[in-house]
């Protein structure tokens, strides 16, 4: 495989060693449930733009989620047991989102960010006026 846009194809890690390429961006997340069912409970590599804040809380259930900020400046919000907990990411800068932690986004500036997370079975809630979990 040649070189590729990580925004437009995202990396699939499988547990025998290989890299898989899949069609990324919009396209990949409009597959349904049971498309979805095919990438199992694999690492998957995804970037992402950001231009405002994330409308949704997300949960991963089956492992911790790598975010690593490439470019810009974003407020990541972990709902934690013992409450919420904001840490600013500027560009270069990453965190590990505990499995199970939900999680969201406020975004600053236009923004780049990479994600390594066990994808399946990820939750969503929308984020409520007020910004409560």
């Amino acid at each position: 495989m040649g070189a590729f846009s990580p925004d437009s194809t995202y990396v699939q890690l499988a547990s025998n060693g290989d890299a898989i390429a899949l069609v990324g961006g919009e396209t990949f997340w409009r597959f349904s449930e049971s498309e979805m069912e095919q990438f199992g409970s694999e690492w998957l590599i995804t970037e992402f733009d950001c231009s405002a804040d994330w409308s949704n809380w997300e949960m991963h259930p089956h492992g911790d989620e790598f975010v690593y900020l490439l470019s810009g400046a974003v407020m990541m919000r972990l709902a934690l047991p013992e409450g919420e907990k904001q840490l600013l990411l500027q560009a270069s800068r990453a965190i590990i989102v505990p499995r199970g932690v939900w999680h969201t986004a406020c975004v600053s500036v236009p923004s780049k960010m990479l994600f390594v997370t066990k994808g399946r079975d990820t939750q969503h809630r929308p984020v409520k006026k007020g910004y409560e979990v």
